[in-house]
C-alpha cells in the first residue's frame, strides 16, 4: 500500500508524540476518579485544574471561565442552550455556512417555536456582513427583544475569518450574547479571549494535535451556564460526568505546544499552502478557489473546472494513497454535497475539495498530490471529461 499522504488536517489532526506521552501516566499510574477524596482520585483531580489553569493562561482568561467538555459539539449545544434557556435569547441570528452542530441545534430550538433566528449577509468568500448584523441587532434591541448571535471564527470548509473583535463590539452595544464556534482557530492563533467580547467559545482538543473526544467551553466572567448533561456535580456542577482525565491533559499540553510554536508553525503551513495553490493553477489555470482574502491558513478549497465529480475526484485520490475532503469531513456522504458551497452559490462544474494542512504536512506530500492531480486531469481530459 502507498505511504498515506494526509491533507485533510481541517478534519483532524493525528496525536502529538509528546500529547501522548503526557497523558499516558493518567491512563496507567494515576486513574483515580476524580471526584474521590484518596491519594489517587485527588491526584487525577489536580492534574484537571492543573490543565484549566494551564488552558486559561494561554486564552487570557480566568481558571474559572473555562469548562472541558467532548469537543466542539457539545460546547457549541451547551452554548445555545444555555442562551435561550437561561439568559433569555428569544431570537438567534446566525450564518448559513456554519457548522451544522451550530445549525442543526438553532433549527431544534426553532422547531420547537422557543426561539426565531435570522441569517446575517454574506459576500461571496462568506465574509459577514457587518452592516447587516448591526441593522438586524438595532431592529430586534428596538423591539425588545434579546438575540444571540452565533457565528463561527473560521469557516470549516472555506477558511473564512471573522472579524471577532468587531463583531463582539456589535453584540455589545445591543446588549446581545455572543458565541463563537472557535474549532478551527484556537490552537491555530495566539488568541486571547478577554479581548474580543465573546460570552461563549468551543474548542476542540483533535484540531491541533490533541486526542479526540476532548474540547472546552468558554464561558465569560458573570455569564451563567445551564448544564446540557445532568447527573454528577462535575464541572464545577456545569457538567456531569466523570471526567476524561487523560484527555483533558492532553488537550492542555497540545495547546501549550500550538500556542507556543504559533509563529513557525504559521509560516510553515501558510507556504505549504501557497506552494498547493500555485501547483494547482500551473496545472490547470481554470482553477478557482474559495478562500478570501481573511481566510484560515491551514485550509484551501479548490474548484475543479469540467465533469470530474466530487466524489470521483476523491476515490482517485485515494487509490493513490492521499487522503482529502470534499467541503468537510463532516458533511462526507451527504448526498446534497456542501452547505457552504451552496450557500454561497458557487457553480459546481467540476469537483470542490479541501485540502488542509498541518505542522506535519511535508512539502514532499504536496509535491505527490500535485503529481498526481496532473495524472488525473490529463486523463479526464484526453476522455472528454474535462
Amino acid at each position: 500500500m502507498n505511504e498515506i499522504i494526509y491533507l485533510d488536517n481541517a478534519a483532524t489532526t493525528s496525536l502529538d508524540p509528546i500529547v501522548l506521552d503526557t497523558m499516558l501516566p493518567y491512563m496507567r499510574e494515576h486513574y483515580g476518579n476524580p471526584s474521590s477524596s484518596y491519594s489517587i482520585g485527588r491526584t487525577s483531580k489536580a492534574a484537571i485544574e492543573s490543565s484549566r489553569k494551564k488552558v486559561a493562561d494561554l486564552l487570557g482568561v480566568k481558571t474559572t471561565t473555562i469548562y472541558f467538555t467532548s469537543g466542539g459539539t457539545e460546547s457549541n449545544n451547551t452554548a445555545i442552550a444555555t442562551a435561550v434557556k437561561t439568559l433569555g435569547c428569544t431570537h438567534i441570528i446566525t450564518s448559513a455556512i456554519e457548522h451544522h452542530a451550530v445549525l442543526n441545534t438553532v433549527e431544534h430550538y426553532c422547531a420547537d417555536n422557543i426561539v426565531t433566528c435570522s441569517f446575517v449577509k454574506l459576500n461571496e468568500h462568506g465574509e459577514v456582513d457587518y452592516r447587516d448584523l448591526e441593522e438586524q441587532l438595532q431592529s430586534k434591541s428596538n423591539a425588545g427583544i434579546k438575540c444571540l448571535v452565533s457565528l463561527m471564527h473560521a469557516n470549516n470548509e472555506i477558511g473564512t475569518l471573522l472579524d471577532l473583535k468587531t463583531a463582539g463590539e456589535i453584540c455589545n452595544r445591543y446588549g446581545a450574547i455572543f458565541h463563537s464556534d472557535c474549532v478551527q482557530t484556537i490552537g491555530h492563533y495566539p488568541i486571547q479571549l478577554k479581548e474580543y467580547g465573546v460570552h461563549f467559545a468551543s474548542a476542540s482538543g483533535h484540531k491541533f494535535h490533541g486526542p479526540k473526544g476532548t474540547g472546552i467551553l468558554y464561558v465569560s466572567e458573570g455569564t451563567r451556564i445551564t448544564p446540557l448533561i445532568h447527573g454528577g456535580g462535575q464541572e464545577r456542577r456545569a457538567r456531569a460526568g466523570t471526567e476524561n482525565v487523560h484527555g483533558i491533559v492532553g488537550f492542555a499540553k497540545a495547546l501549550e505546544l500550538a500556542v507556543n510554536n504559533y509563529l513557525p508553525d504559521q509560516i510553515y503551513i501558510s507556504t505549504l499552502n501557497s506552494t498547493m495553490r500555485d501547483g494547482l493553477l500551473k496545472l490547470c489555470p481554470e482553477i478557482t478557489f474559495n478562500n478570501g482574502e481573511q481566510s484560515l491558513y491551514t485550509v484551501l478549497s479548490v474548484n475543479f473546472p469540467g465533469n470530474v465529480g466530487t466524489d470521483l475526484l476523491l476515490a482517485q485520490l485515494d487509490r493513490a494513497g492521499i487522503c482529502a475532503s470534499g467541503g468537510s469531513a463532516c458533511s462526507s456522504g451527504n448526498e446534497y454535497g456542501s452547505h457552504v458551497i451552496t450557500a454561497l452559490g458557487i457553480p459546481q462544474k467540476g469537483a470542490t475539495l479541501r485540502f488542509s494542512f498541518s505542522k506535519l504536512t511535508k512539502i514532499s506530500d504536496i509535491d505527490f498530490a500535485l503529481e498526481t492531480l496532473a495524472e488525473i486531469l490529463n486523463y479526464a481530459k484526453a476522455n472528454q471529461a474535462l
